[in-house]
């Protein structure tokens, strides 16, 4: 996946003007996967994936970038945080390395980045799969309110992540020791903090797409959600999107939270996988 000894550093594009850290695996010739990570303190590409990516190598090209404001792409002064932004970097990094379509995996923040591209660029997603996504609008909850209010601690950070797991020994110990000294690198919490200032309800609104740009959406959708989702809930999302999309089928895992990618890592690629190779 990296071509350097850090593995959440991979390869650099640059992305419709923005460098984009991006990590690769599979073969270029296999169907191409994109996966796009949520919006966590401290949240990679590799983070959010690390444990799907090899499974899905096996029979996709897999390309997953760290969106502009996260990671180590680059953060622009004056950039604009926004769906559309985000949404135009996915794309560009598409145009940069010559993929004309491809499969659009997200999650979290990253489902709403993939749905804004379903509407703009329909003709540039082969299939769709969300995963405890953003895209509908919703009370923003206490565990995104903490998720996005971030305060840079390592408190802080164990706080966040005990909103994340239903299984909390996924999410206790040294993963929060880990998840604080990488939201706190130089520039990593200065370009969060300014990303979904409170009242944070707008950014749970501005991530949204309205009735209409829903039910024009015509790719095939996956929702998957976890049953325990704290941040944001099922009926917030999911059960909501199953009514507004056209062509969509849903799986709901019992017993898992906001990290299905690290709750059911395993079955969540066999599930992906079964979706993506159906040709029904």
């Amino acid at each position: 996946m990296s071509t350097t000894e850090r593995p959440e550093i991979g390869q650099n594009a640059v992305a419709n003007g923005i460098g984009t850290n991006y990590l690769e695996d599979g073969k270029e010739s296999d169907p191409t996967v994109v996966l796009v990570h949520g919006s966590g303190p401290g949240v990679t590409s590799y983070a959010n994936w690390r444990l799907v990516i090899p499974a899905l190598a096996e029979n996709f090209h897999v390309v997953a970038p760290d969106m502009v404001g996260f990671g180590y792409s680059d953060r622009p002064e004056g950039v604009k945080y926004s769906l559309d932004t985000w949404a135009d970097q996915t794309v560009g990094l598409m145009d940069t390395l010559g993929i004309e379509k491809a499969h659009l995996v997200g999650n979290s923040f990253g489902g709403g980045i993939g749905l804004r591209i379903a509407t703009k660029h329909p003709d540039r997603i082969d299939k769709l799969v969300l995963m405890g996504s953003m895209g509908v609008d919703f009370p923003i909850t206490e565990g995104l309110d903490a998720v996005w209010g971030y305060d840079g601690t390592l408190e802080g950070m164990k706080k966040v992540m005990g909103f994340f797991a239903y299984n909390e020994s996924l999410t206790s110990g040294d993963l929060a020791q880990a998840r604080y000294e990488g939201a706190t690198q130089p520039g990593f919490q200065e370009s969060f903090s300014s990303m979904f200032p409170a009242p944070r309800q707008r950014w749970v609104d501005d991530l949204s797409l309205s009735p209409e740009e829903l039910a024009a959406i015509a790719v095939p959708v996956l929702l998957v959600h976890g049953a325990q989702d704290r941040v944001v809930p099922l009926e917030s999302s999911a059960l909501a999107l199953l009514g507004r999309l056209s062509d969509v089928r849903a799986h709901i895992f019992g017993g898992v939270g906001h990290a299905s990618p690290a709750e059911r890592p395993a079955e969540l690629a066999r599930l992906v996988t079964t979706f993506l190779e159906d040709h029904d």
